[in-house]
């Protein structure tokens, strides 16, 4: 069997929208004098696929909030989503999924049902607990998911941070919020596939090393280009005084999205393959008040030749599977370590930035 690859390389924007026919909006509330009890700061992120996407899903943690997940079951019958759900709101912000289902209806976007227009967009989601940031009784609606939507046909780049679901997001004692990460494939029979994925981060778990106050999941490219390095002994002494966030049900979210054309089965292997990436960003990882969701999309717009050597018994795109597995972990991992150091503060909920400050000192060694 020939190897899966040789090398990989971030994409032209290392974002999702790497990923052609993938599109991502945001729509957010946020006051700026919210607190832990007040005010509003929370929000829905929309991963569009108008033209229809097969998919997958794998759920790890143990306290989820999820919408239509068993529809993605490899055994049941409907074959491709036409968008995904991120939110804000816990279990009340699943409302925001019927914005997303009215815009695609809107736009003709959906399985056909009968005469023209007649249609039903598949949406699927999944939410993080953020009620307590803000005042509890500020969640998504409806409009979120629409006016997402909307912002997702028109975003000329996918914003990351303190935006959409990540507005109120918090990943241990930091501030979370959505982060972005892609590749190209190099070398293999998946040579020119993209992978990529957005992730909402707000973890029961930290997402830096105790030892060194690197984030778990920084790699060493990520490092040199964000001029990253290793924060003081002072900063790190003051960073261990800070202690654990007061509320303790969270989940981290997110969507792994490929060009290549993948089955609904292999799909959900992609799911699972995404969350060993989050389980290098974030530890513990998975916890029982976790939600730990992860979906994952194949669009299909990249064929990719067939691969000699397959025993008859295993699927003919298994090389390409195994390749954007692999991809989909790092992409995975990147995008939770973007979520972090893209966070701005929310309700006196402190950033990377503003815990380690020495990390981005230049000149320092």
């Amino acid at each position: 069997m020939t190897a899966s690859a040789t090398a990989v390389a971030p994409g032209p924007t290392d974002s999702l929208a790497d990923v052609p026919g993938v599109l991502v909006g945001h729509h957010h509330v946020l006051d700026a004098d919210a607190t832990l009890g007040s005010g509003a700061a929370t929000g829905s992120t929309v991963v569009l696929v108008p033209a229809g996407a097969t998919a997958g899903v794998d759920v790890r943690g143990g306290g989820p909030g999820t919408r239509e997940t068993d529809l993605l079951d490899p055994s049941h019958s409907v074959q491709q989503v036409h968008a995904v759900l991120l939110t804000g709101g816990s279990a009340y912000g699943l409302a925001a999924a019927d914005g997303v289902m009215r815009r695609l209806e809107e736009h003709g976007h959906g399985i056909p049902m009968g005469a023209p227009g007649q249609v039903v967009p598949i949406v699927p989601g999944a939410v993080i607990f953020d009620l307590p940031v803000g005042d509890w009784t500020t969640r998504p609606t409806a409009d979120f998911g629409y006016r997402a939507a909307a912002d997702a046909e028109n975003a000329a780049a996918v914003a990351t941070g303190s935006v959409g679901a990540g507005t109120g997001a918090r990943a241990g004692i930091l501030k979370g919020g959505v982060g972005t990460a892609s590749t190209v494939i190099v070398g293999g029979p998946a040579d020119g596939v993209t992978v990529a994925a957005l992730m909402v981060a707000n973890p029961v778990g930290s997402v830096w090393d105790p030892d060194t106050g690197l984030p778990w999941g920084l790699t060493r490219a990520d490092a040199e280009r964000r001029g990253l390095r290793p924060p003081s002994a002072a900063d790190l002494a003051a960073a261990h005084t800070l202690g654990q966030k007061g509320t303790v049900l969270n989940t981290t979210i997110g969507v792994v999205a490929t060009d290549a054309r993948l089955s609904k089965p292999s799909c959900r292997r992609v799911a699972v393959a995404g969350h060993d990436g989050l389980a290098r960003a974030i530890r513990p990882a998975h916890s029982p008040l976790d939600g730990d969701t992860i979906f994952a999309l194949a669009t299909g717009t990249r064929d990719t030749p067939p691969v000699d050597g397959i025993p008859a018994a295993f699927p003919a795109e298994l090389p390409i599977l195994d390749a954007v597995c692999t991809a989909a972990a790092v992409c995975v991992q990147r995008a939770i370590v973007d979520a972090i150091l893209s966070a701005t503060t929310v309700a006196g909920i402190p950033t990377y930035r503003d815990v380690f400050p020495s990390a981005f000192e230049e000149g320092r060694v």
